[in-house]
């Protein structure tokens, strides 16, 4: 009786020690439950906030601005005047003393930009001989662009070739070239004498760059049959007086005062693109009792073509 007893109690201690082991297993599982719900709440959290700064980065960077077309400061002269009325007749006078109203514009494409006037000159004195003069009178205005530079820089590349292709005229002899004070921002003077067959011509080219236009005077004079051969020195100084004059016309027509004088700043050499056309091709002079002396007036290579 009392084993069957016995039994019966180590029987429910063990239900309750199974009770009891279920209890404990389940407690100590719920704050594992809870953990991972916090981990797991955690992590998502933390991802969601950097993805919220991953998009608030971005949307506050944006993307980056085309940056600014490069830009050149703009050409001081927007254009060019009449080139057959950059002297005056007095001047001219002067010069072609017998030619001032054979003045023949050269062709152009575009006269805000290139033009060109010439003149000619015979005094025929029979059996004397004749006195020739020919004169022509080349401009050249660059624009600033933002591949070729300002029109100054381009202005003074062109006034540098034009000089060069002065001093480098097929059959010139006696050649010298020397700088001219007071005439824009620079200026310089070639001589050289070139023998023809109608007589021994004094070409006297200068040319002078005011700001982004070049100017270019080519004159020359003879003596034909047998009159004397003019003094070069005179012709220098004739051709200077009159390629001021010019540059002055120049700053007139764009409202900037007479140009006689230094530029402001003198652009410095640089690489530029050779202009798309010459100021113009010398113009042939008008008819002349000589045709002959008109022919040679013209040197072989012109200061004023395309350098």
């Amino acid at each position: 009786m009392r084993r069957a007893v016995q039994r019966d109690d180590r029987a429910q201690q063990a239900k309750r020690s199974r009770r009891l082991s279920r209890v404990l297993i389940c407690a100590a599982a719920v704050p594992a439950v809870l953990i991972t719900a916090a981990c797991s709440s955690d992590s998502g959290d933390s991802k969601s906030k950097g993805t919220d700064s991953g998009q608030q980065q971005s949307a506050s960077s944006g993307t980056p601005s085309a940056s600014a077309s490069p830009t050149v400061q703009a050409a001081a002269y927007r254009k060019l005047p009449d080139s057959c009325a950059v002297l005056t007749k007095k001047t001219l006078g002067d010069l072609v003393p017998k030619g001032v109203s054979s003045a023949k514009k050269g062709g152009s494409d575009d006269p805000s930009s290139r033009s060109s006037c010439s003149w000619n000159s015979l005094d025929n004195n029979g059996v004397k001989g004749s006195q020739f003069r020919w004169l022509n009178v080349s401009l050249l205005r660059f624009d600033s662009d933002a591949s070729r530079g300002t029109g100054e820089a381009q202005a003074h590349a062109y006034f540098v070739r034009q000089v060069k292709d002065a001093q480098a005229v097929d059959g010139a002899k006696n050649a010298s070239s020397q700088p001219v004070s007071g005439v824009g921002a620079e200026a310089t003077t070639v001589r050289y004498d070139l023998k023809k067959k109608e007589g021994l011509f004094k070409q006297q080219t200068v040319v002078a760059r005011v700001e982004n236009v070049v100017v270019t005077l080519d004159y020359n004079g003879a003596g034909l049959a047998g009159e004397k051969t003019p003094d070069a020195g005179d012709l220098a100084k004739a051709a200077e007086k009159a390629v001021k004059e010019a540059v002055a016309s120049v700053s007139s027509a764009n409202g900037q005062g007479s140009g006689s004088g230094s530029s402001s700043s003198s652009a410095s050499p640089s690489k530029s693109a050779s202009p798309s056309k010459s100021a113009s091709k010398s113009a042939s002079p008008s008819k002349s009792p000589s045709k002959s002396a008109s022919a040679s007036a013209s040197p072989s290579k012109s200061a004023a073509q395309k350098g």
